[in-house]
Formats: C-alpha cells, structure tokens, sequence
C-alpha cells in the first residue's frame, strides 16, 4: 500500500546556521577518541561526586534559572537551596528525590510534554518544552523526541554531551566483549542515531555500516534528515576517520544486513550490529530462510521492549543479543544489557549519568504506577535538566550482584520488565495516547462512521516475536475499506511531527497495521483505552 503524500519543508536560518556550527566542530571533536584509561578514571570521578554534581547542576540550573519549571515546583514544596543541600545530605540522592516526589516536586510524562497543565493544590501552570533546556550547554544538534502537538520535544545536543556520554559506552563495550567488534547500525533516521554514530566513532569502534530503515531522503521527512547525515559523513572525511553513508534498508528487505554479517563472519571476524528487537527478529527469520548462517554474530537490541519470544527467535539463528534501555530526553542509554540476566531486558543503570527512584505505593496519589520510574539528571552536561520526570516506563527495579563484568563498574542497579503504561512502542518511536486519541475519536468516524470507542490500537507480539498493529473497528460501524482506514490511519499519524513522519513511513513499508472487525478490547478494569498493548504470558 502506497501512501501519496507531500511533506514540504524549509530550512529555517536557524537551522542552517546550526548545521554550519555542527559541521565545523565536528572534525575536531572527533580526533579526540575516549581512551579505557581515560573512561575508567572518569566514572570513579562520578560515582564519587554524585551528590556534588546533583547539587552543582540544582543551583546553576534549576535555582538560578527563572525559566525552569522545576523552581516552581521546588518554591511550592517550599525547598531553598539550603534545604536541598541539607536533605540530600541527611537522605542520600535517591532518599532526597523521594522526598521531593512527596512534596510534588516530579513531572508525569503528559506534563513534561506539556500535553496538560502541572496541577499542585491550588496552583496551576503551564510548561513549554523549551523550559526543560539546560542552560549550561551549548547547541550543537537537534535531537526531538516524538510527539504531535508540535514537532516534539527538543533535545538541543552538545558536543560535550555526545563525549560525557561515550565514556559509559566505552566502558559498557568493553565490559560485553564488543570494543573489538566490526560494528553496523540498523536503525531510523534522525538526531538520536548521528549522535550513536558520534559515540562509536569517539570510542574508536567506528560503524563499517549505517543501514537505515526509513529513507531519510524521503520527501515526506524534513530536510534536516538528509543534510545531518551528509554533515556527519562530511565532518569525518574532515578528521580523517572516514564513516559509512547511510543505506536504506527497508525492513522488509533485511538480507543486505544479513549479507554484511556474513561477510564479516567468512572473514574471521565478529561482527555487532546495533538496531531494534523486531527488527533483529525480521532480519534473523530472513537469514534462515535464504540460508545465511549468522551463527557468532552479536546484536544489541532497543528502543522496543526485549521479550523471550524476541530473544528465542533471535538466537535461532545463532545471534546473541543484549538489551539496551534508553531515550531520547535522557541522551543516551539509561540500561547496558546485563550478561547474567534474570530476565530477558535485565539491563544495569548506569548511575554516574542519572538517578533513578521508583514511586512505589506513593505512586497512586501522583498519578502514577507503583513501578514508574522517576528519572533525574546529575551532570552539567545534560542537554535537558531532569528532576523527577516520569518518561512513561516502568519496570522491576532491583539491587542485586550479578557477577558479571559490568557489575564490577560500580553499577549495581538492575531493572527488568520495562513497559511503556501509556506509550505505544514501534520501531523505537513512542506515541502518548493523547497522540492517537485526536485520530481514533475524530478524524477516524468523520470519515467512515461510528463516534469515540469505536476504534482501537492493540499492538501484540506475534509467536515469531515479530510486532503487529491491529486497528480494531467495532462491527456496528458498518461495512469500510480496510486498505482506506488504514491509509487514513497512517496519513493523519504522518501529518503529525517529523517523528510520526517517520514513523508512518515505517508502518507503511512493512504492513504492520492490519484493520480487524471486532469490538474494541477492555482492560482489567473495563475501561475501553485507546491503545490496548498485549504480550505473551510469559513476558507479562
């Protein structure tokens, strides 16, 4: 099914001037490589002064800046400075941001994105996404989260910020066997994979391969795709350290991918390819089916959540796969898969970057699941200051000694189990459900009947692991076009921000959204929501 339809963009002078900016630097931000030496001193430094730069980055950023609405939050719990420095000192981090959430002071994830006003008693305000920016760092290159309403949330990244970031990966790599690997991504255009490809490279594990699953070139998708990705591979030739242009990919045509593995494995060496669970999934049934043998090949899988049956049709081809837990608000990964898993996520926070709480019981009067996590940033460095935000995820979050190697880099944090509870996950692109409801309850029954609560999302995992999307339309609708529902779907999804741009080319090319006529599905407390997740037993 094609989908005709023109997305007209201009690069503003904003946008040009930053691209001019990013270009420039770039060569000499990448002749500096993160060393392990360098790295392992660096995170002894952090885990020593976590508190140290909670407060340093509290004060400049927070306390110091008018415009951040986490002082509004602080001033209505009535925290000065002193008291902070005071309770952290008493309680510890992760004591004092628990307190903190029981004063208020935290962020639901529809909030953050300002989706609906922050609501504390009697007051009552508003938060532009621009508030979240740090203003202790530079602007090098937009990252944007997904969203409608606007063009997501921006993340204006710093240079600085790629390398603070690349440390852990350094040492997560190392850690997992996979600094000497031949590395290749496989993911979707934009900020977030450049400033991946700006880590490898500054680790010293360039990427052979960037294969891409939407064509960032696509006239639906706004240039800046095109012209960042072209400034990166322009940037390295400038450094001489040389990087892959991207390849379009489209999932359902996975055996290039597979292709390159194989050569890098004939060849004696031990390829790791970096890219989403369905994707893994697609790519691994298409290499048994034209008998590629990808056995000795590791993956690293995110952005989705990592379930059993993913893993098991995985490793059916021979792979090895770890989780990565991770977005974009945070910059970077937030979870290094652990290698003595007890579950299929089991991932390790990497807490010298963040801190992480989990509101528990508390939860209920905020808002929230027992199991939110509640995320905060602590370096100077972060592109968005974080106090308390819930991101929309939950997970089991544990201490535990694992034994494995990434234990012994002091982070002994474990989560598992992580799910969106208001998130639609595919293809490492998150929707709200305030995203969809304007599509389902409007512009869905405007055009072929029915009214809000006749059609529904459910997105379930299939039993090969692979993702499907089926839009429900209750039977009492009348009789429809399913090939013009769905297109309806996915032109109104894509008229939405760049990220649902991309995504509805996404789910355009690979047919995951399948209409079925049924009435739409309850939860456990019947309520019909508009998006309705299912995972197998097992991973449930």
């Amino acid at each position: 099914m094609k989908v005709i339809r023109k997305h007209i963009s201009v690069v503003s002078f904003q946008e040009l001037a930053l691209g001019v900016r990013f270009f420039l630097r770039l060569p000499v931000f990448l002749r500096r490589p993160v060393t392990l030496t360098e790295s392992e001193r660096i995170l002894r430094q952090r885990l020593e002064n976590r508190e140290g730069d909670f407060l340093s980055l509290a004060r400049s950023a927070v306390y110091q800046n008018p415009a951040s609405p986490y002082r509004r939050l602080l001033a209505l719990a009535g925290c000065e400075f002193g008291d902070l420095e005071k309770m952290v000192r008493q309680e510890g981090l992760e004591g004092a941001l628990h307190k903190l959430f029981q004063s208020g002071v935290y962020l639901r994830v529809e909030e953050f994105k300002d989706r609906c006003p922050v609501v504390r008693g009697s007051a009552k305000f508003e938060i532009s996404p621009s508030q979240h920016r740090n203003p202790l760092t530079a602007f090098h290159l937009p990252v944007r989260s997904g969203g409608s309403r606007s063009e997501g949330t921006p993340i204006p990244t710093d240079l600085i910020s790629i390398r603070d970031r690349a440390v852990d990966l350094r040492l997560a790599f190392g850690a997992q066997g996979l600094q000497g690997s031949q590395h290749a991504l496989w993911t979707i255009p934009g900020g977030a994979a450049i400033t991946l490809v700006l880590r490898f490279c500054l680790i010293g594990s360039p990427p052979e391969r960037w294969f891409t699953l939407v064509d960032p070139a696509a006239s639906e998708l706004h240039p800046r795709y095109l012209w960042s990705a072209r400034a990166v591979q322009w940037g390295g030739r400038l450094a001489g350290k040389p990087l892959p242009r991207w390849e379009y990919t489209p999932r359902d045509d996975p055996l290039p991918v597979a292709r390159w593995i194989d050569r890098r494995l004939r060849a004696g060496y031990s390829p790791h390819l970096f890219t989403f669970p369905s994707a893994a999934v697609y790519l691994c049934q298409a290499a048994l089916d034209a008998k590629i043998d990808l056995s000795g090949a590791r993956f690293t899988i995110g952005g989705e959540p990592v379930t059993r049956a993913r893993l098991d049709a995985i490793s059916r081809a021979g792979v090895v796969a770890l989780p990565w837990y991770g977005n974009a608000e945070s910059n970077g990964p937030i979870g290094f898969g652990c290698m003595r898993p007890q579950a299929p996520d089991d991932v390790h926070f990497p807490h010298d970057l963040n801190a992480l709480i989990q509101v528990g019981a508390d939860g209920k009067k905020g808002g929230l699941s027992h199991n939110a996590l509640l995320i905060s940033s602590l370096r100077r460095t972060a592109p968005l200051v974080l106090l308390n935000v819930s991101l929309g995820d939950e997970a089991v979050m544990a201490e535990r000694k694992c034994g494995c190697p990434l234990e012994r880099l002091g982070w002994t944090t474990h989560l598992h189990t992580i799910r969106s509870y208001e998130k639609l996950t595919a293809g490492g692109i998150n929707f709200l459900d305030n995203d969809v409801i304007r599509v389902l309850d409007d512009i869905l029954p405007a055009r072929f009947g029915g009214g809000p609560g006749d059609y529904q999302l459910v997105e379930e995992e299939q039993e090969t692991g692979s993702p499907r999307l089926r839009l429900l339309v209750h039977p009492d609708v009348g009789a429809v076009d399913s090939d013009a529902v769905t297109r309806t779907l996915l032109e109104s999804i894509g008229a939405g921000s760049a990220g649902e741009r991309v995504m509805s080319l996404l789910w355009r090319d690979t047919d995951i959204v399948q209409v079925e006529r049924r009435v739409p599905l309850a939860s456990p407390t019947g309520k019909i929501l508009h998006m309705h997740l299912r995972r197998r037993k097992e991973d449930a």
